[in-house]
């Protein structure tokens, strides 16, 4: 989901050789073997250039051991079964997988990791990371399971010379769903080339579609929306979910978003970010804080511009109430699988990624939030990329997805109720329905109607 950047890392571990840690039968006692997401779009390496960095950092600090990186290129969803698929056996897995947040708690109800506590109660830089991003890769069980590398806050991008042809303000900052909605309208009367307004939508685009697209509006309708951590029950027959839905009806049933084989394209954000933004074609899209960074350090799609032709304004609630404004953030952790051969290693190399030095460099380059203090403060950081200051502050009225097991399937029909109203197959309220019905099955029965 993010792009391409060069890499300039410049520290090292201290030198030290490590002890072998116990290798099963057909591992490398001395090799750490790290898999994690490539990009379906070959432009995207700057995962891949920040790993080879800190991959020849580890060699070079601790002689005779190796790092084998194991990149899975492909989406999202693809990307998590194959990882599963590899966790189940001893004989393929990984010493380290990337996982996505909203996943972890699922890969270990199914046993595929193990918890971190023993190394990170001895490793000093674990006192730099904030609660909330520490709580992101935390079970039920009360232990944690993975080290967050930065994490990322959402809102409305748009641009200004679309915006200057429409009468619209430079400044604009929308109070309520309403005014959101009139904006885009009034794009597609003025100026009826450029696209008004991209909302995430569907199945293909898979969890993009449900956090950056329906979660930004389900949250911004009232408290707890999703699920009711007070009942320990998901939500069901909640109005403020039927009006989510009708939100993203309205944006595809009146044209104000891309066609509608575009937006259900599983690579649809790619299009954003490299063509409908840097061409011009796209007035307004709700999308994320990395977005800049496909067009800045040899990017994708180099675009000098996008600083000065771009804004943002924070995503309102959907009636202006309280807080006003309403974010997701989410984010990624290194997991060590429990059928990793060489979980010590594996730790070690976390350590080198995250020397201060790498958790800027990855932050900056992969256009992150800050999950450290020392990395939040730090100046490099806070020049990274105009707009940094605005999504940072976002975080003051963020959401996070329920870190439960069952949340990916949640996820999953969730997207199906907004393909639904996408393609006119069903309206708000029928979409809602077959989401309740599918929640019962999925919760156990453990749901709640608000």
């Amino acid at each position: 989901m993010r792009p391409t950047a060069p890499l300039i890392l410049v520290t090292v571990l201290a030198a030290g050789a490590l002890t072998a840690c116990g290798g099963g039968s057909g591992s490398d006692p001395d090799t750490v073997k790290v898999a994690y997401n490539r990009s379906t779009d070959n432009k995207i390496r700057f995962k891949d250039n920040y790993l080879e960095s800190v991959k020849k950092q580890f060699e070079k600090a601790n002689p005779g051991k190796k790092v084998e990186l194991i990149p899975i290129q492909a989406p999202d969803n693809d990307y998590a079964t194959k990882a599963q698929q590899m966790m189940r056996s001893p004989k393929t897995a990984p010493d380290l997988v990337y996982e996505d947040t909203f996943r972890i708690n699922s890969d270990i109800k199914a046993g595929y990791l193990r918890p971190l506590d023993e190394y990170l109660d001895k490793w000093d830089a674990w006192d730099q990371f904030v609660d909330t991003a520490k709580s992101a890769a935390k079970a039920e069980d009360g232990k944690t399971y993975g080290v967050p590398d930065g994490t990322d806050t959402r809102g409305l991008w748009f641009n200004k010379k679309i915006f200057a042809e429409a009468g619209l303000p430079a400044d604009w900052q929308p109070k309520n769903w309403a005014e959101v909605l009139d904006a885009a309208r009034t794009v597609k009367r003025e100026v009826p080339d450029a696209i008004p307004l991209n909302v995430y939508t569907g199945k293909g685009p898979g969890e993009a579609a449900v956090m950056q697209g329906f979660e930004m509006l389900l949250y911004g309708t009232g408290a707890d929306p999703l699920y009711d951590p007070a009942a320990k029950k998901w939500v069901a027959g909640n109005k403020g979910f039927v009006d989510a839905l009708d939100f993203v009806r309205t944006v595809y049933s009146e044209k104000l978003g891309p066609d509608v084989s575009d937006a259900l394209d599983p690579n649809i954000g790619t299009r954003v970010a490299t063509e409908f933004f840097p061409e011009g074609k796209l007035a307004i899209s709700l999308d994320g804080s990395w977005m800049g960074q496909n067009w800045i350090n040899k990017g994708p799609k180099e675009w000098p511009e996008w600083s000065t032709e771009l804004a943002q304004a924070p995503m309102p609630t959907q009636n202006g109430q309280a807080p006003g404004s309403v974010s997701m953030s989410g984010g990624w952790a290194w997991s060590i699988p429990q059928k990793a051969q060489n979980p010590d290693l594996a730790f070690e190399f976390i350590k080198t990624q995250q020397t201060k030095e790498n958790a800027v460099e990855w932050d900056v380059v992969g256009a992150q939030i800050a999950v450290r203090k020392d990395v939040a403060a730090d100046p490099r950081y806070l020049k990274s990329m105009p707009g940094i200051d605005f999504f940072t502050k976002l975080v003051e009225v963020t959401n996070y997805r329920p870190a439960l097991p069952v949340y990916p399937q949640v996820s999953s029909a969730i997207g199906e109720a907004m393909e639904s109203v996408t393609t006119g197959d069903a309206s708000a309220a029928e979409a809602a329905k077959a989401y309740d019905e599918q929640l019962k099955t999925i919760a156990d029965g453990a749901v709640v109607e608000k």
